[in-house]
């Protein structure tokens, strides 16, 4: 079978970063042979392995180029869609806009919860979408530019809200209640459920809820 990527090739995994083609092998499985990518992760420093055959399906791809990279750079300065108070809304679209993975599409996010958090605060869930999108967007632009994370962080920043500037916001699509509150209100009584028990038992609830994020294809292919 012919494949797309080579070893040492860096390739983006959709709502895991980049990552490094460290092997292409072949693999049995019930009478079937199937070549496989062996996949290191740096961010996480994990090792995933793909069905070649699969790959497309779960989005995997080559870098952008350095054109394509400073394009995402540019968006996040572009005047924002109308920003729905519905947190449930919001964090399913920015969510399936991370598992499709493209730059631009994690551009997006990060322009959008950005600015809605200059309207209010983030509730934790969408707190670490932003996070984990932010952190996506500066690994494959610095890859992308050859610079470091740190100029593109900086980059990033400036982008999102130049010196003297306010959010580019059209307006906040109003509902009757503003869902973000009963979403605080829920983690708030969780956390109060939640103070006497040590920290392991919180290291655990943290890694539940950052496995949420991730892709079901994601699971079944990582070892």
């Amino acid at each position: 079978m012919e494949t797309k990527f080579s070893v040492d090739q860096k390739v983006v995994y959709p709502s895991q970063g980049v990552g490094i083609v460290r092997e292409i092998f072949e693999k049995q499985f019930k009478d079937q042979k199937t070549l496989y990518y062996k996949i290191y992760i740096e961010a996480s420093d994990m090792i995933v392995m793909v069905p070649v055959e699969k790959s497309d399906d779960l989005g995997i791809r080559q870098i952008v180029s350095a054109e394509e990279a400073k394009e995402a750079l540019e968006l996040l300065s572009d005047n924002s869609e109308p920003i729905t108070s519905d947190w449930k809304l919001r964090y399913q679209m920015n969510l399936d806009l991370l598992k499709k993975g493209s730059v631009k599409d994690i551009a997006t996010i990060v322009r959008c919860l950005y600015n809605r958090s200059k309207v209010k605060e983030l509730p934790i869930l969408e707190r670490k979408l932003y996070d984990s999108a932010k952190k996506l967007l500066e690994d494959e632009i610095s890859y992308a530019l050859g610079k470091s994370e740190k100029e593109i962080e900086q980059t990033i920043h400036t982008k999102l809200e130049p010196p003297g500037s306010t959010p580019k916001i059209k307006h906040i699509a109003a509902l009757e209640e503003d869902e973000d509150d009963d979403l605080m209100s829920d983690y708030n009584d969780s956390s109060k459920n939640n103070d006497s028990d040590n920290m392991d038992d919180s290291d655990e609830a943290d890694d539940s809820s950052d496995e949420g994020m991730d892709s079901d294809d994601f699971e079944d292919d990582a070892f």
